[in-house]
């Protein structure tokens, strides 16, 4: 029997009445609504658990995410967590419907979104990050005004996230994968909630690495230090496969063609940035606009954090409404700077010790924003 669970908003969310009920699922009724768990119903895999598709018992579909062993929680952190998670609505953010407490379990149930993920439909194929391998052969047409839609919608959403939520949310793991899309080709981010909330006044959070190489921004990768700034730098990444239609990491390629950001900062280099662009792309392709975005997501991948734009700027960047000099654009932190380390929480401290005296520089200032000054930012020696 379903039972619903009454939260109390500590804190005013725009367009709520103040109160949010969540629906308290059984540990049965979602093993019988995913049938079992099974192979057949996973539809997604990440850091924090795998994810079933499966249907209620009135006949709606859900996304149930079943939180791994690592992620366990006791029942009032997991309940006191999932109240900032059930107030947080943003048309650009994944919608919790319910969740599972019962025993051991720690299982979300989300609305289900028809056309999956980006990395699943636009990317395509295996890739990193990207843990379904898809086709591009699928029926969505991803012409050029849809990818705006996307890159714009997605960019609102980890603004929201950092900028307009109190305390701020910093996601760490902004991929591909983790961009759902609804039936009209809106963006949805998920798992947002599962990422450690920034403490009020904190500049940034050393905790252990939680996202997917390629996407790392490199303080994140090395020490561990997450920040907004992290979360640009992902969605600096994830820009440039929108725009080229291609996994940040590719083995298949020739070594010199691997890595998309790579590849995009030489091409900006030779000034053929275009060749970037997704050659599937049609008629409405905008080619300026095009290159505009692949600059943004080079601003977004700077080695420095302090050059990196906030979220609002980028949005405001991406619509057009603010410019920015490509003097700013400087050679941004690349995978292969330092592919070869292991992020795991338990060789991190030894990888910093070992690699201290030959890792370049990079900033440790996090709100610094040189959109607004004239002043290059310094950077200091890790």
């Amino acid at each position: 029997m379903d039972c619903c669970f009454m939260f109390r908003k500590k804190q005013p969310v725009e367009g709520d009445d103040g109160e949010h009920r969540v629906k308290i699922f059984s540990y049965s009724e979602l093993r019988k609504a995913t049938h079992d768990f099974s192979g057949a119903n996973k539809i997604g895999e990440g850091g924090f658990g795998s994810v079933f598709r499966g249907v209620l018992r009135d006949g709606t579909t859900v996304a149930v995410k079943v939180l791994s062993a690592t992620s366990r929680q006791g029942v009032r952190e997991f309940l006191t967590e999932l109240t900032a998670i059930s107030d947080i609505k943003h048309e650009n953010l994944v919608t919790l419907i319910g969740c599972c407490a019962e025993g051991s379990h720690r299982i979300l149930v989300y609305n289900y979104l028809e056309n999956n993920s980006l990395a699943q439909t636009l990317l395509g194929y295996k890739c990193s990050g990207c843990d379904i391998t898809g086709s591009r052969g699928s029926n969505i047409r991803f012409d050029w005004r849809t990818r705006v839609k996307i890159a714009v919608g997605v960019a609102r959403g980890i603004a929201f996230l950092h900028e307009e939520i109190r305390p701020p949310i910093i996601h760490r793991d902004i991929k591909a994968s983790n961009i759902l899309l609804d039936k009209d080709l809106t963006p949805k981010i998920s798992d947002f909630g599962l990422a450690r909330l920034l403490p009020p006044n904190a500049t940034h959070v050393s905790t252990r690495v939680a996202g997917t190489l390629g996407y790392l921004a490199p303080e994140y990768a090395i020490r561990g230090q997450v920040t907004k700034k992290s979360d640009i730098y992902s969605f600096g990444v994830l820009l440039l496969e929108i725009v080229s239609g291609r996994c940040n990491t590719n083995t298949r390629l020739p070594y010199e063609d691997q890595f998309l950001l790579e590849r995009t900062w030489v091409r900006y280099e030779q000034e053929r940035l275009a060749e970037i662009i997704d050659a599937d792309l049609g008629n409405d392709l905008d080619v300026d606009e095009a290159c505009r975005f692949l600059k943004i997501g080079l601003l977004c991948t700077q080695d420095a954090m302090a050059r990196r734009p906030n979220m609002s700027t980028v949005v405001r960047m991406l619509s057009g409404e603010k410019h920015f000099s490509v003097h700013r654009i400087t050679r941004p932190a690349m995978i292969t700077d330092f592919a070869d380390l292991k992020v795991s929480s338990s060789q991190q401290k030894e990888n910093e010790t070992t690699r201290s005296s030959n890792m370049r520089s990079f900033s440790t200032t996090d709100e610094t924003e040189p959109f607004s000054s004239s002043e290059t930012p310094t950077q200091t020696s890790i």
